[in-house]
């Protein structure tokens, strides 16, 4: 599959200042970059970095005093990696590969240590494996309200948990909190996604299964195929879309994601019910 995606972000600057954005996508083995295109208006200093391990891109801009526009457009052609749900297993703690442990404790956005109790009673009895994960998106779609705007920055999956209402960025820190607790390692994925009303940037999350990380969304907002990574974290913290220092304020955000060529239908029929990988 291949998409068209890309973001306008007009900012107001105050005083000189920096942005830090994670707004371009990952080039990686099931995620290629076709053609890809970034301006500035007016032209300003930036430099960029891209995280060895996760390949997510991070770009520091040096913005002087007035407006400041930023368009991204990119084309991508995604490639992914499928397997039967039932196959996947849960991988003991002394088998897992070490780069994959950090992703087992807790973090500022997921306090998997607060909600381990709960968590516990809850899911510990689940057969182990890809249906438990299922099982935790499962109880978030069913117990928490999608509601826009009823979180900010500041809220936590504990905050989530609690008064059970919440976004996609807020959706995803339950999922993996819950995973964590549940010594499954989880981590945050920053995405551009088809099918969002209205576009904007999505959130979701992947689970450490078998031999690789599977993707989940407990939101259930679009589909699975259709999300292409912008970047990956222990939490939205890691990998927020743009971080201000300075006297700076976004005057709008504008994002679009259009198919190129979908999977034909009987494609799309193989792959209903798989697990999908995109990493």
């Amino acid at each position: 599959m291949k998409f068209n995606l890309g973001c306008i972000l007009r900012y107001n600057i105050n005083e000189p200042s920096t942005l830090v954005l994670n707004i371009q996508v990952v080039n990686n083995n099931h995620q290629r970059i076709c053609t890809e295109q970034l301006q500035f208006d007016p032209e300003v200093k930036f430099n960029e970095y891209t995280a060895p391990a996760s390949l997510t891109r991070y770009m520091r801009v040096n913005a002087p005093v007035g407006k400041l526009k930023v368009n991204y457009e990119a084309t991508v052609e995604l490639s992914h990696f499928y397997a039967d749900p039932n196959t996947i297993a849960e991988v003991p703690i002394a088998d897992l590969p070490m780069e994959t442990l950090p992703y087992l404790y807790p973090s500022r956005y997921c306090e998997s240590d607060l909600l381990s109790g709960f968590v516990q009673s809850e899911f510990k009895e689940l057969q182990p494996g890809y249906s438990k994960v299922t099982a935790i998106c499962n109880w978030i779609y069913n117990k928490v309200t999608y509601i826009s705007g009823s979180t900010n920055s500041q809220t936590s999956a504990y905050d989530t948990a609690t008064q059970r209402a919440g976004v996609c960025r807020d959706f995803a820190h339950l999922g993996i909190a819950f995973c964590r607790a549940l010594n499954i390692p989880a981590r945050f994925v920053s995405a551009y996604a088809y099918g969002l009303n209205p576009p904007d940037f999505h959130a979701c999350f992947e689970a450490y299964l078998g031999d690789r990380w599977y993707l989940f969304d407990a939101t259930r907002l679009v589909p699975l195929n259709s999300i292409i990574r912008i970047g990956t974290g222990r939490d939205a913290a890691d990998v927020s879309f743009g971080t201000l220092f300075g006297a700076v304020q976004m005057e709008e955000m504008k994002l679009f994601v259009a198919p190129i060529s979908e999977l034909g239908e009987m494609e799309k029929s193989d792959f209903t019910g798989m697990a999908i990988a995109i990493s």
